[in-house]
């Protein structure tokens, strides 16, 4: 069970974007003049609301990354432990009908705390949850003193109190919808996000997207492959083979993570047991996809996907370090977790958040993801002009390629050093 205590307390925003107490029976009031009556209450306590949250989700523009299942398991495994607390401020019209969703999460620290997305760290996008036609009922302006109250409100609860407000890796639109956290002051994240529709059959599919030569070089590497051993797809069933698939594809991913250099985030309390859950719980059976590609008797490749609404999300993948990893064993999986995605009748195929170069093949274009920091109190102004010129070296490093192959040299040298 999720250790936090509910705070419930709702408020209305008027048109001079007041805020203060409701009674005990909820009133709403108009957002702005004009407009249909918007109220909206503040959430500690997720399984107070894990009915409403679950049902919302089933209808509402929304991304993996949003569902009741993802979220609770990282407040459990990472945010509880950290004395994390939950802040979910649920919108309503007049008639009581959900709006929208936004799952956020109140950081201690030392002298200056964060109010931030809820699982903002594990999460590729970070958004609200959305109503269809949400834009139409709550236009930019009703939106500014939405978030107005809501931000007020949460300052007066001494559990929820913030000094910097930092939102990242927020899509430019959530679902068919613009994304209406970006009517706050918003910059490009250093990273872009991929995504391809799956049409037709894989053979189709395969042939559009992919050169006569390279796909002749895709047999060629898939052939070798099977000089080794069988070359087999295998998505485990039974909890000893579930665990045990999942436990190489971390410790496959955590050495490679280390060999360039880069931080190992399955070290950091917590991760591994929520990536574990998610993988091997019954409750995320139908959401979470472990597959393996055997070659012989070895584990070549592995992949954590999930699948949401029709979508695949291509989240951990990991290959082994034995003779197979010379002929792309990565590749070859990446082509049967494709074939699946179709075979689930998956609409679209989606590469998340990292400029990889194989994304950018498979895929027409980047959608951005944007950035929002600012100060909410004095003592967060030092740390919101930090995390700003931080974001913007780092976005300045990964658009100049010369930049970007130097840092990349450099974090691998310091992998070996570390290795």
């Amino acid at each position: 069970m999720i250790q936090t205590t509910q705070a419930l307390r709702d408020a209305t925003v008027d048109a001079d974007h007041d805020v203060r107490p409701a009674p005990a029976r909820p009133r709403s009031e108009p957002a702005t003049r004009g407009r249909a009556d918007v109220s909206f209450s503040i959430h500690e306590d997720l399984s107070a609301v894990e009915r409403d949250w679950r049902a919302f989700e089933r209808t509402a523009d929304c991304t993996v990354f949003q569902s009741f299942d993802w979220l609770s398991a990282w407040q459990r495994h990472v945010g509880a432990p950290q004395d994390v607390r939950p802040a979910i401020a649920i919108v309503r019209d007049g008639s009581g009908a959900m709006l929208m969703l936004l799952p956020l999460m109140a950081v201690p620290g030392g002298l200056v705390r964060r109010l931030t997305f809820l699982g903002s760290d594990l999460c590729d996008y970070n958004a609200p949850l959305l109503a269809s036609g949400f834009a139409s009922r709550v236009g930019p302006d009703d939106f500014a003193a939405l978030w107005h109250g809501i931000a007020a409100e949460l300052q007066s609860q001494p559990r929820l109190r913030h000094d910097v407000v930092c939102f990242d890796k927020m899509p430019e639109r959530v679902g068919e919808q613009d994304n209406p956290m970006l009517t706050l002051r918003a910059g490009l994240n250093p990273n872009g996000a991929y995504w391809t529709p799956l049409t037709g059959d894989w053979e189709t599919f395969y042939a559009d997207k992919r050169s006569s030569s390279t796909r002749r070089r895709d047999r060629t590497k898939r052939k070798r492959l099977g000089d080794l051993g069988e070359v087999r797809f295998v998505n485990p069933q039974g909890g000893a083979e579930l665990s045990a698939s999942f436990e190489t594809l971390i410790e496959q991913k955590s050495r490679s993570l280390i060999r360039m250099g880069a931080d190992d985030v399955f070290a950091r309390p917590g991760y591994r047991a929520f990536f574990r859950d998610i993988a091997t719980a019954p409750a995320t059976r139908e959401m979470a996809h472990l597959s393996r590609l055997d070659v012989g008797g070895e584990c070549a490749a592995a992949n954590l996907g999930l699948i949401f609404r029709g979508r695949y999300y291509h989240v951990i993948a990991s290959h082994g370090d034995g003779e197979a990893a010379k002929f792309g064993p990565g590749v070859a999986h990446l082509h049967d977790l494709m074939r699946y995605a179709i075979e689930r009748k998956c609409d679209t195929f989606d590469f998340t958040i990292g400029d990889e170069r194989y994304k950018s093949e498979w895929c027409d274009g980047v959608f951005r993801l944007y950035d929002h920091v600012s100060a909410a109190t004095w003592r967060g102004m030092p740390a919101a002009a930090a995390i700003s010129a931080e974001r913007g070296i780092k976005r300045l490093i990964k658009q100049t390629p010369a930049l970007w192959n130097a840092a990349s040299r450099v974090r691998e040298w310091l992998g070996v050093l570390r290795g």
